[in-house]
């Protein structure tokens, strides 16, 4: 259900709830989280997964699979996003933003061999992220309370209602899974280990790197305040702290943070 695990986009962000530890939880109750005794079991869960399956498995992946090969294969998942990336463009008329999407999409397809390499790039196209959840909060839509997802991470109730949506904008969403199920799963699959080395791996490392007391907390309030950041911050008015956090869980993807006004 969640794009986070087949886009990039995810993010950081997405990671840092398969993160480990998890301290008792506070006497005050943070009024984001309201379901906070859950969203921690969740965690120890997804932590578990986290450290005995994904990330072994990402170093395996690593460890096999030459460095050009990893960056033609996420490549080809970035260029799959672009069609949602797009349409989210549109509809908070970021048009500027949208014409260098469908050019930088284009580009990669044709001549970067249907996404493995990127031309784009070096052609002076960024590559921008966007998604559903981002539309709803840009017109308006407060993110509801905080949840922990099994297996997907840290999220919010317009989040996980925009990121259902985002799942339809996936071209690889209209591949017949009965017809052709080896394409399918091999492409779900592919996708995932894809995210485990892109996205989790750097989280986790930057997370341990940390030393956080209470690493379900810093998980949650990385993922809200990130998430904060991509809405308000495009309009200004960040806090410094806001930006200290973006610089160090941004994504070489993104756009350059905005200064504090």
């Amino acid at each position: 259900m969640k794009s986070r695990l087949t886009c990039l986009a995810a993010t950081a962000a997405a990671a840092l709830a398969l993160l480990g530890g998890c301290a008792a939880a506070p006497a005050h109750k943070d009024p984001r989280d309201p379901f906070e005794r859950i969203n921690r079991t969740v965690f120890e869960f997804d932590d578990a997964v986290a450290k005995h399956v994904a990330v072994p498995a990402g170093h395996a992946y690593e460890h096999v699979v030459p460095k050009f090969a990893r960056a033609g294969v996420a490549n080809f998942f970035d260029n799959l996003r672009m069609p949602g990336v797009m349409v989210n463009d549109v509809l908070q008329w970021k048009l500027r933003s949208g014409g260098t999407d469908l050019g930088r999409f284009l580009l990669n397809t044709v001549v970067g061999l249907g996404g493995l390499f990127d031309p784009a790039t070096p052609a002076g196209l960024a590559k921008n992220t966007n998604d559903f959840g981002r539309t709803l909060g840009t017109w308006g839509l407060p993110p509801g309370p905080f949840i922990m997802l099994p297996l997907l991470g840290p999220s919010d109730l317009r989040d996980t209602v925009g990121e259902v949506s985002d799942s339809y904008l996936a071209p690889q969403h209209y591949i017949n899974s009965t017809r052709q199920a080896g394409l399918y799963y091999g492409l779900y699959g592919l996708d995932l280990i894809n995210t485990v080395d892109v996205t989790l791996i750097p989280a986790y490392d930057l997370l341990n790197s940390q030393n956080a007391f209470d690493r379900y907390a810093f998980a949650r309030n990385a993922y809200l305040q990130r998430r904060q950041f991509l809405i308000r911050g495009q309009a200004g008015g960040v806090s410094q702290d806001e930006l200290d956090l973006e610089k160090s869980l941004q994504d070489d993807s993104e756009t350059p943070a905005p200064q504090p006004k």
